[in-house]
């Protein structure tokens, strides 16, 4: 039999649910013309291992294993441009997702009804039980509703990740993603040169069948950053703009610890100077390394300590840097805030670059 759907499952920490779930799908889809592509970010419980035990059985499941590099939507595409099927579908692995949907989101494709068929949790007929919580519910809902005017399409649920479309339009849509911080099916819809015709589907959001919830308060400012990327990424890129607002938030820390030490304390104002600026770069590791190097984020106190170090050695020599420019040009005639402007400019570039390239590993 042809193959006609691929199913992407993007998973971490999905070890006890990939089995259930291919029989789910295989009991939706029947035993032919689909085959599934677990996309794991190194899980460490070993889900790429056992779906490769699986896959040694059962030639339907293939397995991407992605080393040092994490992310929903990077996972999402990846899965997407690894099948030769004619249509794909990207749904959680966590069993929230119904794959008795399929069937009926795959014919309306094939039938030519719509360019995207979403599984929607805010319809008739549909239900967001699964949700965590009345508050997780609600800031859905509000995350929603701002969505709607990026995605540019009437959407009860632009936030759903579970979908599906022709693998050919998701490939020539690929490379406009922005693949850092956003929700798939978003990100995908808002990246789109035209607006993209969507029909939806109810989904009863069932509860997750085994593991933890990946949802932290990370992922929630993940749809910020993704807001800010299609709004302003192209003017001042994400990742900087995120390292940037951390080191703003920096400069706070630094200025309150000198005061504590300094201004209400008894310390010197060198040593003062020094702890505030220990404390700095401290939260601002911590910081980047929690939102804006969320992908890579660096794990276990050995990793920690040697980000921590290479971190502070990176600011150290923007710091050089700083003062190095401003003060060649205020020497030229250059105002002084201009100056400084300046040296904080350049100062800020070098740190992102030597962190984003030594510290976590990102070229």
């Amino acid at each position: 039999m042809t193959l006609r759907l691929a199913i992407v499952l993007p998973t971490l920490d999905e070890r006890e649910n990939v089995a259930p779930l291919l029989a789910r799908i295989e009991q939706a889809l029947g035993p032919r013309g689909w085959e599934a592509i677990v996309v794991d970010d190194a899980s460490a419980d070993g889900t790429a291992d056992e779906a490769r035990r699986i896959a040694r059985a059962d030639p339907r499941l293939r397995v991407i294993e992605r080393i040092g590099r994490r992310g929903l939507s990077s996972a999402a595409i990846e899965g997407i441009c690894a099948t030769a099927a004619p249509f794909v579908a990207v749904m959680d692995a966590d069993h929230q997702h119904d794959p008795a949907l399929l069937p009926a989101m795959l014919a309306a494709l094939e039938g030519g009804e719509c360019d995207v068929a979403v599984a929607s949790r805010y319809i008739p007929g549909a239900s967001a039980a699964g949700l965590a919580g009345a508050g997780r519910e609600r800031g859905s809902r509000l995350a929603g509703r701002l969505a709607r005017r990026l995605a540019r399409v009437d959407l009860s649920d632009p936030l759903s990740g579970y979908f599906a479309l022709p693998t050919a339009r998701a490939r020539a849509i690929a490379p406009r993603m922005s693949q850092i911080g956003f929700k798939v099916l978003l990100d995908l819809l808002a990246s789109a040169p035209e607006p993209l015709r969507v029909r939806e589907f109810p989904l009863h959001f069932a509860a997750r069948r085994s593991g933890a919830s990946k949802l932290d308060r990370a992922v929630a400012f993940d749809f910020l950053v993704g807001l800010y990327d299609k709004t302003f990424g192209r003017i001042v890129p994400t990742r900087f703009a995120l390292f940037g607002t951390v080191g703003g938030l920096g400069v706070l820390v630094h200025l309150a610890v000198l005061a504590l030490l300094f201004r209400a304390g008894d310390a010197a104002f060198v040593p003062a100077q020094a702890a505030a600026t220990f404390a700095a770069m401290t939260f601002n590791f911590w910081l980047n390394n929690w939102l804006t190097y969320r992908d890579r984020r660096l794990r276990g106190a050995v990793a920690l300590l040697r980000g921590w170090a290479g971190f502070c050695a990176a600011c150290a020599v923007g710091a050089l840097a700083n003062v190095a420019v401003a003060g060649l040009l205020e020497g030229h005639g250059v105002h002084w805030l201009a100056a400084a402007g300046a040296g904080i400019v350049v100062g800020a570039v070098w740190n992102y670059a030597l962190s984003s390239r030594f510290v976590w590993k990102r070229r």
